[in-house]
């Protein structure tokens, strides 16, 4: 362990751990416990979090690290707002610092934000080696930056730790050994079992008379779906449409609500919020009749919740939520949502299955690949005893 003065034991390995932007709050948590539990089991590893300030404030971020018991990270590296170059270049600046001060055995990145790329980028020209937390993924769009920070990434980190056997043979294709590539599941969906049951009934529940399965859920934030008034409201109106008399609860971003305001847009079936924290949103995924979104991560819980999910996109970087889950993907023409809503009205919705490793351990699978590779040392005994315990 890090001593009071910051020195740690020569045989202790050190993790940076990497969170930059909300999505990857929820991957991160369960890593962090992880690597405790495993020291607990007698293994010499700690971490070290590194938040690099993309997305901050108490509502979005602060209240997921309390919420999902993430400890205060040892730095902020307070690199939010700019073009996506700004924040890149702050980032590397920053995080170059950091390293040279703590230099660890290993950094992990999860995800694909801008920070996930520019950390990754930092630590590899400091040759330092960078181990991927869901590797491998890949939507085809090169007019997403998250596809770009992707491949980025991929193609200089060292490890790779995949949620699909289809993200490594998509590695694989790419001139990645195998030996490199580590299938332990999904981070996010370990974070969503250890938290069902203390999720949260948020406050617009009672407000707004809501009932288990008698309201939709909707979430959009990608660019193309609301920075233009027009799209943004034909999907609200093909939305409220498809729930007929049901109401539609909308969290809406700030910047989004930006938008909406100049619409004008009204309708006493649509709900709008706030952002909520992790636990009252996934509370209110849990109970929906449905959700239509433009995410990729809640495509991943409301295919382990076995919620029918509509994605307004034209590609996913997470197939199986469509080819085994309960998610299907709508395009972006607003209109064929109808469709979909009938299907699901008529109870001919697909039941979907929960994908391999999806079971809530992936993070320790990932902790005992660390320990083998950088301290020689199985974290076997560990996990085991956190298996047990799930």
């Amino acid at each position: 362990m890090l001593d009071h003065a910051g020195f740690r034991s020569e045989n202790e390995m050190l993790i940076t751990i990497v969170a930059g932007a909300r999505p990857n709050f929820m991957k991160i948590s369960p890593i962090i416990k992880a690597i405790n539990k495993a020291r607990i089991g007698g293994i010499s590893m700690d971490y070290r979090l590194v938040h690099t300030g993309q997305h901050f404030d108490q509502k979005m971020s602060g209240e997921f690290f309390a919420q999902l018991g993430i400890p205060e990270p040892n730095i902020n590296l307070e690199c939010g707002g700019g073009t996506q170059a700004e924040q890149t270049a702050a980032v590397m600046i920053s995080f170059e610092r950091e390293l040279e001060a703590n230099r660890p055995d290993v950094v992990i990145v999860v995800g694909d934000v801008t920070s996930t790329m520019a950390c990754t980028i930092t630590a590899k020209k400091l040759c330092v080696p960078v181990a991927h937390v869901e590797a491998g993924i890949r939507s085809g769009d090169m007019t997403m930056p998250e596809e770009i920070n992707r491949i980025v990434t991929d193609s200089i980190c060292d490890r790779f730790f995949t949620t699909t056997r289809k993200a490594g043979q998509l590695l694989q294709r790419t001139g990645v050994s195998d030996e490199r590539i580590h299938f332990v599941g999904n981070t996010m969906i370990d974070t969503l079992y250890q938290n069902l049951d203390r999720l949260r009934q948020p406050v617009c529940w009672d407000l707004n008379g809501l009932r288990e399965g008698e309201y939709f859920l909707l979430t959009l934030h990608r660019p193309a779906n609301v920075d233009d008034r027009k799209t943004l409201v034909s999907f609200l109106t093909e939305a409220i449409s498809g729930a007929n008399d049901r109401k539609v609860i909308f969290p809406v971003h700030p910047r989004t609500r930006r938008t909406l305001e100049l619409t004008g847009f009204n309708d006493e079936r649509l709900v709008t919020i706030d952002p909520l924290g992790y636990l009252q949103f996934i509370y209110l995924l849990k109970h929906a009749a449905a959700v239509i979104t433009d995410s990729g991560g809640i495509t991943e819980e409301a295919t382990v919740l076995g919620i029918p999910c509509m994605t307004l996109r034209d590609s996913t970087e997470r197939p199986e939520t469509v080819e085994i889950g309960t998610n299907e993907l709508i395009g972006t023409n607003p209109r064929r949502l109808s469709v979909y809503f009938k299907e699901l009205a008529e109870g001919n919705w697909k039941k979907g299955e929960i994908p391999e490793l999806w079971d809530g351990h992936a993070a320790e699978r990932i902790v005992d690949v660390l320990a083998r590779i950088y301290l020689n040392n199985s974290a076997g005994n560990a996990t085991a005893t956190a298996r047990n315990d799930h």
